[in-house]
């Protein structure tokens, strides 16, 4: 309790003494004991919802458990399973690059035009810049839904489209069964991935381009240089740094995509459309395979890690030449 006394004609507030607990506190762990103290809600949640968990998963992928049954030991041997005969999870490694590769590169490359588009709005920015949000804000499960409609081969728009709006249907297309061929299945996911993710880089594009000083432009229109050219030497080497952010965590996202797959094919048509979460969801809940479906999910570690790595060490190169 704070204690107010005079003392030379002025008035001065002590503080009362600190209890016995917190001398000892304060002895045991230094002068930075209340450092320790801010930081712990967060590492008590990083250990309940990141540590935990991940260990459970390494020691499910190091046993034969299944779902009621805690398992036994088993070592390596569901990682050797998966790779030397689930001709299924092979097939699932590869869908999940393709998936990956194929989607982040067309954000990357419509986010960035897309983000040049906004900049240039005039009339109704606001509204349009709002709207392009929503795709990114929606429920995932609620318009991958609306997805699945329009790739319905019964009363699919675009099928419909193909059939009976001149001139396209002069070219002689579809009617395509979306979701039953595993080309276009995959080709349909990637697509819908690609839909949601776009508004996430435009918006972040933009507000790099945002951040670009205009003097720059002005010094380049006085020297003559084309807009291709104020693009290459100004746009494109002042974003480098936000857009290897935004395709790190892009590139995250998208590998450990789950709801975007399963609502369209659930994996199908015969496997064809698996990834990695998608495919251990399968093996170890509906399976009830847990320890084999762990040591699937787990496979996903090295890879991010790998991305994390890789665009971390651009980011500093880029920093280390002041861009």
């Amino acid at each position: 309790m704070a204690i107010t006394k005079e003392a030379k004609g002025e008035v001065l507030v002590g503080v009362a003494a600190p209890t016995p607990v917190a001398v000892k506190l304060k002895r045991a762990f230094g002068p930075d004991i209340d450092g320790y103290g801010f930081i712990l809600p967060a590492l008590i949640i990083i250990v309940c919802l990141l540590i935990y968990p991940f260990g459970l998963a390494l020691w499910f992928s190091l046993s034969d458990a299944v779902i009621g049954e805690r398992g036994h030991w088993v070592g390596l041997e569901n990682f050797i399973y998966i790779l030397t005969m689930d001709d299924i999870f092979r097939r699932t490694l590869r869908n999940t690059l393709i998936f990956a590769i194929t989607s982040v590169t067309l954000k990357s490359v419509f986010g960035l035009g897309l983000a040049l588009l906004l900049q240039r709005a005039t009339k109704f920015k606001r509204f349009i810049r709002g709207s392009v949000l929503i795709p990114f804000v929606a429920p995932t499960g609620l318009t991958t839904l609306g997805w699945w409609l329009i790739f319905d081969p019964t009363y699919s728009q675009i099928n419909w489209v193909l059939k009976n709006v001149w001139p396209i249907k002069l070219l002689g297309l579809g009617p395509y069964h979306w979701l039953g061929d595993p080309t276009l299945a995959l080709a349909s996911c990637i697509f819908v991935n690609f839909w949601r993710g776009l508004p996430f880089f435009a918006v972040t594009i933009f507000a790099g381009l945002m951040a670009i000083p205009q003097e720059l432009y002005e010094a380049a229109d006085t020297e003559g240089a084309t807009t291709f050219r104020k693009f290459w030497h100004i746009t494109l080497p002042l974003l480098r740094p936000v857009l290897a952010i935004v395709i790190l965590f892009s590139t995250i996202f998208t590998l450990a995509d789950f709801n975007i797959v399963y609502v369209l094919t659930r994996g199908g048509p015969m496997n064809s459309t698996h990834l990695f979460a998608t495919y251990s969801f399968t093996v170890g809940i509906l399976n009830h395979e847990i320890g084999l479906g762990a040591a699937i999910s787990l496979f996903l570690f090295p890879i991010l890690l790998f991305v994390v790595i890789f665009q971390l060490k651009m980011i500093r190169k880029e920093s280390s030449y002041g861009v």
